[in-house]
């Protein structure tokens, strides 16, 4: 049994004995005909009692509306609200995004599209964790990964002060049936790296026989418990330009030796993988002619690939950069600059566009962008997933 115990003793976070069902609310007869046809597959396949329990936990109770979307849950949400199963297969799996925005202010951000322009506490947050806790419980919801955070860091600076990520965790650890693979993503190993940080984390990961995953965490290799770090840079000066109020290259470097010392897995996100001079290979152009620091050189990808090799990571993680145009504020002159430079590349073909955000055609960024950073990878003999895999292969 771990020997870790919650700090914060005015939460009660303990395990409520498993319901079959909730006493007073069950689903609708024509609840699962009226769920939106891009989230169904989750739904197909299973049995009565899980498909019951999918619905009284995801789905708005007693709701007029023709079609339902998985919108109920407080905290623990869906992993992703907006995309159908067929194009981004998530399955039934579970995202905290512990805070509302994100302090690290980096220009390339995906959720730029959408986050608010501050980082900030969520409105009562310690009680509705609880409550969506509970509900998993009392409707007897089956387990599935569970991701903090999708849309902002959960070691980012308000973490230090609030450690609301570190009751989402202890929270979890109580629920631990409810969950399979727990995976934190951040910028910021240093404090996850953290002794009372590690001590929760490590309780997570030490899953006992009685867990209805063990036997296929063992099958596959799988860890039960993993911290992603996303280190795009080697370089500071890269960092601080693209990732201006994240913490500085070394300093991650340090924390990601410390998690891999205090026998944490450790994935790295190389990623997002950003174009590299010259602007395409047989011009003269370079980033420095748009007013953009150099990125990724090839030195660099060679140096943060032969770390994940030296500490020992589970894999890399790789994508290449998106451009978003941002909901709430102007786009920062930075990603005006490398739209430019995307469409440089990408003439006389134009760029694509969709759910917000310009991409390099699907060759040409394979070509210019991801091949040379996966020949380092397979040279090195250091896996290397694309984003999407990574995510769908966490069970």
């Amino acid at each position: 049994m771990s020997q870790y115990e919650p700090e914060n003793e005015n939460i009660r976070l303990a395990s409520l004995p498993g319901l079959a069902g909730p006493r007073a609310v069950g689903p609708q007869p024509d609840w699962l005909a009226r769920i939106d046809a891009k989230y169904r597959p989750v739904w197909e396949g299973r049995s009565p009692e899980e498909q019951r329990a999918l619905c009284l936990y995801f789905l708005p109770h007693n709701s007029d509306k023709p079609t339902l979307a998985p919108t109920r849950p407080r905290l623990i949400k869906w992993y992703c609200p907006f995309a159908s199963q067929s194009s981004f297969p998530t399955g039934h799996r579970y995202c905290i995004n512990v805070y509302a925005g994100c302090g690290h202010g980096c220009f390339y951000c995906y959720a730029a599209g959408y986050e608010p322009l501050e980082p900030a506490a969520k409105r009562d947050y310690p009680r509705l964790l609880v409550k969506d806790l509970e509900d998993l419980e009392r409707f007897d919801v089956p387990p599935a990964p569970v991701h903090l955070s999708n849309s902002t860091d959960p070691f980012q600076p308000l973490e230090a002060r609030l450690g609301h990520t570190k009751l989402a965790l202890e929270g979890i650890l109580a629920h631990r049936r409810r969950f399979t693979t727990v995976t934190l993503l951040t910028k910021n190993p240093s404090l996850a790296a953290r002794e009372d940080y590690v001590q929760v984390l490590r309780a997570l990961g030490e899953v006992h026989g009685s867990h209805p995953f063990t036997a296929c965490w063992k099958g596959s290799g799988q860890p039960a418990v993993q911290v992603e770090v996303s280190l795009a840079f080697w370089r500071d000066a890269a960092r601080g330009f693209w990732d201006p109020h994240a913490p500085p290259v070394a300093q991650r470097l340090e924390g990601v030796r410390a998690l891999r010392a205090a026998g944490l897995p450790v994935v790295l996100r190389i990623d997002p993988l950003l174009p590299r001079s010259p602007l395409p290979p047989e011009s003269t152009h370079k980033m420095e002619d748009f007013g953009l620091v150099e990125a990724q050189t090839m030195e660099d990808l060679e140096n943060l690939v032969a770390f994940s090799k030296e500490v020992g990571v589970r894999h890399v993680v790789y994508s290449p950069a998106r451009i978003v145009l941002p909901r709430r504020r102007p786009m920062a002159p930075a990603m005006h600059s490398l739209l430019k430079v995307y469409q440089l590349l990408s003439a006389p073909e134009k760029l694509l566009w969709g759910r917000g955000c310009w991409r390099l055609p699907h060759d040409l960024a394979v070509r210019r962008i991801t091949e040379p950073f996966l020949s380092i990878c397979q040279r090195v003999e250091v896996t290397a997933k694309f984003c999407m895999k990574n995510l769908v292969e966490m069970v």
